[in-house]
């Protein structure tokens, strides 16, 4: 894959914007500034774009593909579930609440085993190992 620096050619601009109307002003004191400008690639929107796009698809992610077991902590899930899990009422949970306080969680985990055993037509169903090593040696009970 081409670098980003090799598709570079003078001139080109992948932004225009209007002049500034207002004072220019810089929070970041003398000594934190540049002493030259960066060196930055000249291309086009569209060629940013799509060289950022195909960088893209070299990573493995959720939408491209399937994380298979072992790779620990990069297992698959559904976007819904991270919403899910970053509700305030789940967010807001302490590993020390009262259970009577954490009803609605407990119901939500309760429903996700049974809902997942009967989807696999397994007795039982645990939601409890983290991932890698740690579900493979639950998956040999």
């Amino acid at each position: 894959m081409e670098l980003i620096f090799e598709k570079s050619r003078p001139g080109r601009r992948g932004s225009s914007l209007p002049a500034l109307d207002v004072p220019a002003k810089s929070a970041l004191p003398k000594a934190l500034k540049r002493a030259k400008a960066a060196e930055m690639p000249e291309v086009t929107e569209l060629d940013a774009v799509r060289h950022f796009v195909n960088l893209s698809r070299l990573n493995v992610g959720v939408d491209t593909s399937f994380y298979p077991l072992g790779s620990c902590t990069m297992k698959y899930n559904p976007k819904i579930l991270d919403w899910v899990a970053g509700r305030e009422e789940f967010l807001s949970a302490h590993p020390y609440e009262e259970e009577s306080e954490v009803q609605g969680a407990l119901e939500v985990l309760f429903k996700t085993q049974q809902f997942l055993s009967e989807i696999t037509g397994m007795d039982e169903f645990t939601l409890q190992p983290a991932a890698g090593a740690h579900g493979e040696l639950c998956g040999l009970f």
